[in-house]
Order: C-alpha cells, then structure tokens, then sequence
C-alpha cells in the first residue's frame, strides 16, 4: 500500500503529468461546452421526436376526432332546435326518429329532463336514466360530456354518449341532449387505423375512463403508465413523456386533446432501454470525451519525448557525477530542445572545470602530506639524535641525581620522537591509531626503565581507536609521564613487579586510559625522590584533551586513570585546512 501510494505521489510530481493535468483542466471547459452542446442537441431531437409522435397519435386518432365531433356539432345543433318542440312530445320524438335515420350512426337520439326522463327520445321515450352516475354527473355539473356505456339501459350494444346541456329563452338549464354512438363502430375505426399505424392508440374522458381502444381491457391496463391515473393526463395541451408500465416495460406516451375537457387521445410505443435519450447520448458524447484524453495522452507523451527523457539522462548522469563517477561520457541529447542542450553543455563545461579543481587539490594536497611527511621525519631523527647525546651525557654524569633527571628526560624525549613516527607514518595525516601508538610508546619506555636485574611483567589491552593529533600527541605525553612514575615506583611484595595499561572506551564518544603497577616495601628515601613535576605535567596533558586524572593506591597497587572526550575526526581535518593549534 505504502509503495503504491509512494509510486502515485511520484508519479503526480513529474513534469508530464503535470503538464496534462493542467492541459486537462484548460481543455475541460471545451470538452463540457461540447457535452452540453451534443446533450441539447439530443433534448432538440428528442422534443421533435416527440411533436412527430404526437402528430402520429392524432393521425391515428383522427377518425374517432371526426366522428365524435360531428356528434357532439349534432348534438348542440339539436340542443337549440328541440326547445320549441319539447312542448310537443310527439312532434319532438319524431324528428329525433328521423334525425336518427338519416344519419345512420346512432343508435339513440334523446332529450333528457333535469330529472332523468327521456321525454323525447327516437325510441323508448318515458324511460328514467336518473340512476345513472354519468347523468348524476350531468345534474351536479351541467357541461358537454363524452361518456362510455358499457351496459346501457336502452341500447343493446356498448356506446359512446356525446351529451351536451340544453337552455331556454331565460337560459334556465332543460335538460341534456344525448347522442349514442355504437362502440364498435369506434373500436373498428381504431383497430382499421392501428393495424397500418404502430402506436397503440386509446381515447379517454376527462374522468380518465377509457372509450375506445383496439386492445382487450386487460392489456389497455397493462399498457398505462405505473402510478398516474388517466385523469390526471387529462390537460388542454399536448403532452410526451417516457414512463414504464407496471409490468416495468418501458414506453413513451403521447396525449393529444380531441375535444379540450371532454375527449382526449393517446397514443404508446414500446422502446427499449437502450432508446433512452441519455442513452443515446453516450456515443455522440464519446467523440469529445476521445478527443479530451486523446489531447492529454499527446501532451503527455510529447512531454516525455521532448523534455522528460532528456532531463531523466541529465538527472542520472549528475548523480552518477555525485556519487563520484567521474567518467560521465557523452549524455544522448538528440532530438533535445535548444535550452536542454545548452544544460547539457554547461554541466559538461562544469564536470571538466570540477576535475581540474579537483586534479589540482589531490596535486597540492599530496604536496603538502609529503611536506609533513618530511618535516615529521626531520623532527623525529632531530629527537632521537638529541636522545643520543642525553644518552652519552648521562654515562658521563657523575651524580646519581643528575644522571635520574637526564634519564627521565631522555624518556620525554624519545616520547616525542616516537609520536612523531606515528605521524610519520599514517597516511590520512587527520587521525592517528592510538593503539598503535601507544603501543610503540609504552614498549620503549618499558625497555629504556628496564635491564639486566631488572624485570617489569607488562600487560597492555589498546582499543582500536583512532584519535585526531591534538589529542594523540598530550595522550601520549601523558601516558609516557604515567609511565615513568608507575616504572619508578614499581615494586612487589614477592619480587616480580607488573604494569598493566589499558586504553578502552566507555560509551560512544567516551574513552579512559588506565595505568596500574604493582607497589612493593618501600625502601628509605624513596619517597623524597620526586620533584612533583611528573604529577604536574600530567594534569596539563591531562587538561590538553579535556580529561580529568583520578588516583587510587592500596598497599599492594598504585593506578593512575584519565577519562576523556573523543574529539571527532572533523576536528582533525579543520587542524589540517586552518592550521595546528598551539599546545
């Protein structure tokens, strides 16, 4: 997970993705205008669509238009023609008889009184109606209406009722003239239409009751859109929408107003859910969508050609440079542009001045370690050559006390060319081996307080450490003065004196020298011997490194112990660059 998301931070800071991120964003607004400007162009054709369907549903509707319009005309013809005859119910009775014959459509033509009776009717007149809920209708909201009968009280056959409010001279409500139409002949002009026609035609009032329709009752309510009433479709304007059955089959519904609050007609056509509008937008959208990430992939990839691959063998041939390659070789800048180039030639011009720089540094700083080198060699043959003369000045000295004092500084002395030697002979100049050196310190000062009579058991224990000369050189001052005073005062109670020293750490940056001899009887006088210069040069080199000097005796041992700080190598290297400090 870690490396997934390492690998994505990455990614998301490289040049080229950058570069297309911020290409994307520009290009974004042109994608989304396109979008929109497809997605409107699809709702235009969709809108148009939908007028064409709407046209098809009144097509396939036109017949039933023609013959309830022609009915209800009738129908309101009568209703001003019958009121000087309704005093003559013979009279009016039969020239509804023969306005029925002529037309040849009808199945009953009748004037109905406010309380339900036909009191003139082409046939069976005196018949009441007043429990018929259409009629109630009529009573409690006297308007044109267009209703279905399935079992009429009068007609043998289901018809289609266009009834339309009849008014006196005063404009006081009559009654109701009622024109039956069989609904057959209804339901066969729209079964003659809709088998040349693919929209499922219907008719409805505007209770939302169904009047014709060329499909059984069971599959006209399968057909209805999932929770609306038809009644609610029932509106003065033209109306489209999509909506699924409650069978979940997906339709688009058209509804056409025939006679505005009487009689409305709709037509269905099953489509599938891939015809869906949005759908159908999916591949006109996909050309902008293409052409977007089409734009990123080639800014990408031009980046990547053009800069990102230049940059990624400059990049590699600077760290190789870093990590002290210093054969870069020729760095492959064709096709590069003109600024990459003219990196790729400076950091060039820049390695070569580099290796110069350093070719002349490596020259001078061997110069200068074989000058110390040399200067290191002079000192220590200077040292040992005055070593010698001591050597020959104390044989020719006549007073013990002058011969012990030349002895011990002969011992300082050869202390000093022996460091010298260490410094001779390291190489980095910066650091010196102190077990090595302390070593070769303490085996000559043993051998020079030694001879024949005279045996010391030593026993040495040096860590491996290294330490700059400012601290190597009082160290081992220090240790060759412990040294002389462990050598002068050695001794035992058996006969066979030891010495032990020992260098080790303590901690990482801590570090202690220790120095322990055996103590014997002491002898008179020899505790008067000293001069107390010892003890005082020991606590200066001990000062020198930054180390404190802790004595402990008994009647059998003497020890000597100096803790001190480890100076870092850096220091070593300043002392090299800035100069030696003064001691």
């Amino acid at each position: 997970m870690t490396t997934t998301k390492a690998r994505l931070h990455r990614l998301s800071g490289t040049l080229g993705f950058r570069i297309a991120f911020l290409l994307a964003v520009a290009l974004l607004p042109l994608a989304m205008v396109s979008a929109v400007q497809t997605i409107a162009t699809l709702k235009e054709a969709r809108a148009r669509s939908e007028a064409a369907l709407m046209g098809e549903t009144m097509r396939a509707a036109e017949a039933d238009l023609l013959l309830v319009q022609r009915a209800r005309g009738a129908a309101q013809a009568l209703s001003a023609a019958l009121v000087p005859l309704l005093s003559d119910p013979i009279a009016c009775s039969s020239a509804l008889s023969s306005f029925v014959g002529q037309a040849n459509i009808y199945t009953l033509a009748a004037f109905v009184d406010v309380n339900g009776r036909l009191t003139c009717a082409s046939r069976s007149v005196g018949t009441s109606i007043a429990e018929v809920p259409s009629f109630q209708d009529l009573q409690r909201d006297p308007r044109p209406m267009v209703y279905v009968s399935y079992r009429p009280k009068i007609s043998a056959q289901p018809v289609v009722v266009v009834s339309t409010p009849v008014y006196g001279l005063t404009n006081e409500l009559l009654g109701f003239v009622s024109l039956s139409l069989p609904h057959q002949v209804l339901q066969a002009d729209t079964a003659e239409h809709t088998a040349t026609q693919p929209p499922e035609l219907l008719t409805f009032n505007s209770e939302g009751e169904v009047l014709t329709s060329a499909l059984p009752a069971r599959q006209v309510v399968a057909m209805l859109p999932e929770g609306l009433n038809l009644a609610d479709l029932a509106s003065t304007e033209d109306m489209s929408f999509t909506a699924r059955t409650g069978s979940g089959q997906l339709r688009v519904y058209s509804v056409v107003p025939i006679l505005p609050d009487a009689l409305f007609a709709m037509g269905s056509w099953p489509v599938d859910d891939d015809d869906v509008w949005y759908m159908r937008a999916l591949p006109n959208l996909f050309l902008p969508l293409a052409m977007w990430i089409a734009s990123l992939v080639v800014a990408f990839l031009a980046v990547e050609r053009l800069v990102t691959r230049h940059v990624r063998s400059l990049r590699q041939a600077m760290t190789g440079f870093g990590d002290g390659k210093r054969i870069i070789g020729r760095i492959p800048m064709a096709g590069a542009p003109t600024e990459l180039r003219e990196l790729s030639e400076t950091f060039a011009h820049m390695t070569d001045t580099i290796l110069h720089d350093e070719a002349e540094m490596e020259d001078m700083i061997h110069q200068k370690e074989v000058l110390l080198r040399e200067v290191h060699h002079r000192v220590k043959n200077n040292l040992q050559l005055i070593a010698s003369i001591m050597n020959m000045q104390i044989r020719q000295a006549r007073s013990a006390e002058a011969k012990s004092l030349m002895k011990g500084l002969q011992e300082r002395v050869m202390s000093l060319a022996t460091i010298h030697r260490g410094l001779y002979q390291t190489s980095g100049l910066t650091d010196i081996r102190a077990d090595e050196l302390l070593t070769d310190i303490t085996r000559q000062v043993v051998r020079l307080a030694t001879g024949p009579g005279r045996h010391i058991a030593l026993s040495t224990s040096f860590a491996d450490m290294r330490l700059t000369p400012d601290q190597a050189v009082p160290l081992s001052l220090l240790l060759t003065e412990a040294l002389a005073n462990a050598l002068k005062y050695a001794g035992s109670h058996d006969g066979n004196p030891t010495l032990e020293v020992r260098l080790f750490r303590e901690g990482a940056v801590r570090a202690a020298l220790v120095v322990t001899n055996s103590l014997g009887p002491r002898s008179a006088g020899t505790g008067n011997e000293g001069t107390g210069l010892g003890s005082q040069l020991l606590i200066a080199f001990a000062q020198q490194i930054g180390g404190r000097v802790d004595i402990s005796q008994d009647e059998v041992s003497y020890a000597l112990r100096v803790d001190f700080e480890v100076e870092p190598l850096s220091t070593g290297e300043a002392r090299i660059s800035g100069g030696d400090r003064e001691h």
